[in-house]
């Protein structure tokens, strides 16, 4: 089966648990929503159509990949993302990248998700399917992007609401920019939910654009 591929590169895992380690990137091209703070819009559209052998075959030439890091665009658009998971859990590590709209039932269960949930600045709001949280394990990860106050509210809230602990990892993005790192960390601080400050290191590494193998 083909997939529509945005890019395939190699580099350091910018987000996330797993950040510093190197991972092999395959990003899907298309996207069901239209986040304010999108940072990959060129992959909403576009890419090129590869068999699913020739992505295995671009995965074996990493060897050293801490973890193969499947994102988009939006991963669970594209029918033949499943099929890719099953191929590669049997030999590798995978993470997946997705926007909390799809659902995650069909997602084998070696694959650690990586799950937004979007925020009210994002403009997506209430695009999270909230029967996701059933298929959610510790080791998994939740995202939301902050950009302000009533971001970090609204995810204060949901987590207290909606999250039972021992539960997955809850990270907490500040919008490049816009948010700064350092008041988000002082919520954080304050309030001690359990919530994990989530840079992009990829952007301190290289603030100019990242490299891509």
């Amino acid at each position: 089966m083909d997939l529509l591929v945005s890019e395939l590169f190699y580099s350091i895992q910018g987000e996330t648990t797993r950040s510093g380690f190197p991972s092999f990137f395959i990003r899907l091209a298309g996207c069901n929503l239209n986040c304010a703070w999108c940072d990959t819009v060129y992959a909403r559209t576009g890419g090129r159509r590869m068999a699913m052998e020739r992505i295995l075959d671009a995965v074996t030439k990493h060897p050293h990949a801490d973890h193969i890091t499947i994102t988009g665009g939006e991963p669970l658009c594209q029918e033949g993302t499943i099929g890719l998971m099953r191929r590669l859990c049997a030999s590798r590590r995978i993470r997946l990248e997705t926007n909390g709209s799809r659902d995650l039932s069909e997602v084998p269960v070696e694959v650690v998700k990586i799950v937004d949930v979007k925020t009210p600045s994002s403009g997506e709001e209430g695009s999270f399917l909230m029967e996701n949280l059933a298929f959610l394990a510790e080791r998994d990860e939740l995202k939301f992007v902050i950009a302000d106050r009533a971001d970090y509210d609204f995810a204060r809230t949901f987590v207290k609401k909606h999250l039972a602990k021992p539960g997955p990892v809850i990270n907490l993005s500040p919008v490049r920019g816009v948010m700064d790192p350092a008041e988000l960390a002082r919520l954080i601080l304050a309030d001690g939910h359990g919530l994990r400050l989530n840079m992009q290191l990829h952007t301190v590494l290289w603030p100019e654009g990242e490299p891509k193998k």
